[in-house]
């Protein structure tokens, strides 16, 4: 209620509109048809709202854009972060390169427990074994799958091969759920890095009104996070369009709409925004449409996969990944 009626640029008919959309939503549990996309879903919204909040939220947490988005699964994003009481909604931004932040700790305690880790090493091949399962030439009493979808259904569709242990109706199982996972549809994000000598954000974080000649819809200052000072990481989220039209152009869009957006902040006068680099991860994450079925996390007894795109109730992100490697832990652990 506070951050509503503080929000700078809206009208009351504005806020009042979005509070009394939160509290449908909240008095339906958060549920809704799963066939409904998230425009449909926020149709009756203020335009301001739905291109300031709606729209920003929806391709930041589904990297999907609205039109195309699943309403039932931004529901829960929305339950379980804004409506979920203090701290829920509290945005953590890392000083540290993800790698240092998350795998290498992860590394350093698994070699504490004597974990035998084989870094760079690509599994072959997966098969039934008479009381497990043999992994390329050993034998394990499970596996685990955290890798992507395309990966997993490599090993798993070799299970539904001819002269391969199990039973007919097990090796179809195995066959369709790897279809499934091959299925599955992706969305791009594209990160573009300028240099502006002299610049400092406001905040370390900038959300950014996204356009047809204006791609990112936030913008990072390095020089806050990680001491890097007039450089810039804008993100474009749900970036088919761009990524279509070629990166160079991408980047020049980005550049342009950092000029319009960011001159008149202090210390831009001292320069102008340089291109660093342009990344495209054209497989981010998979395109949370509405009614999508992802495939399930128990393929078979002692066979699990973990992953941001197995059945779940969040969409491709890190506490999916997590939440989906916990689950699969947890069943093996039970005998699962």
């Amino acid at each position: 209620l506070r951050a509503v009626a503080s929000c700078r640029g809206w009208t009351w008919g504005d806020r009042v509109a979005l509070l009394a959309a939160s509290t449908r939503w909240a008095l339906a549990g958060f549920r809704c048809d799963p066939l409904l996309s998230v425009q449909q879903l926020c149709a009756a919204l203020p335009p301001r709202v739905r291109e300031l909040m709606i729209d920003p939220l929806c391709v930041a947490a589904l990297n999907t854009p609205a039109q195309e988005a699943s309403a039932a699964v931004f529901l829960r994003v929305l339950r379980d972060s804004l409506f979920s009481g203090p701290g829920s909604a509290d945005l953590l931004l890392p000083r540290l390169p993800l790698g240092r932040l998350l795998p290498e700790p992860a590394v350093a305690w698994l070699q504490t427990q004597a974990a035998d880790l084989r870094l760079g090493s690509r599994v072959q091949s997966l098969q039934r074994a008479a009381t497990g399962w043999r992994v390329d030439d050993e034998d394990f009493d499970a596996v685990v799958l955290a890798c992507s979808a395309a990966e997993a259904a490599r090993l798993v569709d070799g299970l539904s091969s001819p002269g391969q242990a199990g039973t007919e109706a097990s090796q179809g199982s195995a066959g369709a759920w790897a279809a499934q996972a091959r299925g599955l549809r992706y969305e791009p994000i594209v990160t573009v890095l300028l240099h502006w000598p002299g610049l400092q954000l406001p905040a370390p974080m900038l959300a950014l009104v996204e356009g047809p000649r204006a791609p990112a819809q936030f913008v990072f200052d390095h020089g806050a996070l990680c001491a890097q000072p007039g450089r810039l990481a804008f993100v474009v989220s749900g970036a088919r369009a761009w990524v279509d039209q070629g990166l160079p152009a991408t980047a020049e869009a980005v550049r342009q709409q950092a000029l319009a957006c960011l001159s008149q902040l202090p210390g831009a006068a001292g320069g102008s925004p340089v291109l660093l680099s342009v990344l495209a991860e054209k497989r981010a994450t998979f395109r949370c449409t509405p009614g999508l079925h992802r495939p399930v996390a128990a393929i078979a007894p002692g066979l699990w996969a973990a992953g941001d795109y197995v059945q779940g109730p969040y969409p491709a992100t890190l506490e999916g990944a997590v939440r989906a490697g916990e689950a699969a832990a947890a069943a093996l652990v039970a005998g699962g």
